[in-house]
């Protein structure tokens, strides 16, 4: 039988705290939720490996030391509210659950929305509620929300996610920039978001985040 509270020390140790990710809660978070419990059964195994793990319908769950860089740079509050666009299975919920007040974990996929409600209830994220719709529209019925994680790629960000981030608050994702991607952190001054280099990491494009094709006649 496999020891999964091994792989998950071992996660922390070669994978998160060598790539700069230096909270004690984040570390204590990550060392805490069963990742194996928030992917596809038939990739249990590989729950701990260093990189992107396929959920189907197009989606991943980012690698240990990307999600983990990410959440560490948002700088999550106990105090606050959070938005995770993109939770796939529940991972990313659960983990910023431990951190925070309460997380709407926003998926637009309905199996792995189903999924993910199933995974957080089974882990008992009481503090995390799993809604269903269209990943760049956010979802404004909880907003304003102190930090919002985007958990994958994006090509353009949507105005409307912009408007749901309180005054003061902060928002992370991963740009892509051609074949590289950027990780930045947004800060919300005065209405508008200022963006700020973090780290460089690269995931699939998110439905809805992707940039339209330009046609010319």
């Amino acid at each position: 039988m496999t020891d999964f509270q091994d792989r998950r020390t071992m996660m922390v140790d070669t994978q998160v705290r060598p790539n700069d990710v230096t909270k004690y809660n984040v570390i204590a978070a990550m060392l805490a939720v069963p990742r194996e419990d928030f992917v596809p059964e038939s990739r249990r195994d590989v729950a701990y490996v260093g990189e992107n793990i396929e959920l189907g319908h197009g989606r991943v769950l980012l690698e240990p030391r990307t999600l983990a860089k990410m959440i560490d740079t948002l700088d999550v509050q106990p105090g606050d509210l959070v938005l995770d666009i993109g939770t796939g299975l529940g991972y990313s919920a659960a983990v910023l659950g431990q951190l925070a007040q309460a997380v709407v974990a926003l998926e637009e996929d309905a199996d792995l929305a189903a999924a993910a409600t199933r995974n957080l209830a089974a882990w008992g994220a009481d503090n995390v509620a799993v809604v269903q719709g269209a990943l760049a529209q956010g979802h404004a019925a909880q907003a304003p929300y102190d930090a919002i994680l985007v958990g994958g790629g994006a090509q353009v960000f949507p105005d409307t996610i912009a408007g749901q981030l309180a005054e003061g608050g902060r928002i992370i994702a991963l740009f892509r920039e051609g074949a590289l991607g950027v990780a930045r952190l947004g800060i919300k001054l005065d209405g508008a978001i200022t963006w700020r280099y973090a780290f460089n990491a690269i995931a699939p494009v998110l439905p809805g985040f992707a940039q339209r094709p330009e046609f010319s006649l």
